[in-house]
């Protein structure tokens, strides 16, 4: 975290990505076969369980079994490990793929810039 905050404030900041904001590069450049990403549980199987709008992620459809089966088993919440050990995971596993694409566009962003200098240089 410290790394981050250090380059965002003080040494990269023209490079250093918005993590709030919109990406600049295309996701499929230099993957042509990659494809997007797509949520499971739909919009009324999240409304029709409350969920509140920071749960609504591509883990939710995980969410939503371990939700009911908390209220399946209600008062021995322990027969509910597997759906939670699940769900723990899928978040986990979004995390990782959140915090490499973020990677991703910090390297493209250095590379455009190092391109752009080894250009300006070669024109002077």
């Amino acid at each position: 975290m410290g790394a981050h905050m250090v380059r965002r404030y003080i040494t990269e900041r023209d490079t250093e990505p918005d993590p709030s904001g919109n990406y600049e590069f295309d996701p499929k450049f230099g993957f042509p076969e990659r494809v997007e990403r797509e949520m499971v549980a739909t919009q009324e199987q999240m409304n029709m369980a409350m969920l509140p709008l920071g749960q609504r992620d591509y883990c939710a459809q995980y969410l939503l079994k371990f939700l009911k089966c908390k209220r399946d088993n209600w008062p021995n919440i322990l027969a509910c490990k597997h759906e939670r050990h699940d769900w723990d995971y899928c978040e986990h596993v979004d995390y990782v793929m959140r915090m490499k694409e973020y990677e991703r566009e910090r390297r493209l962003q250095l590379r455009k810039k190092r391109v752009a200098a080894k250009a300006e240089a070669e024109a002077a």
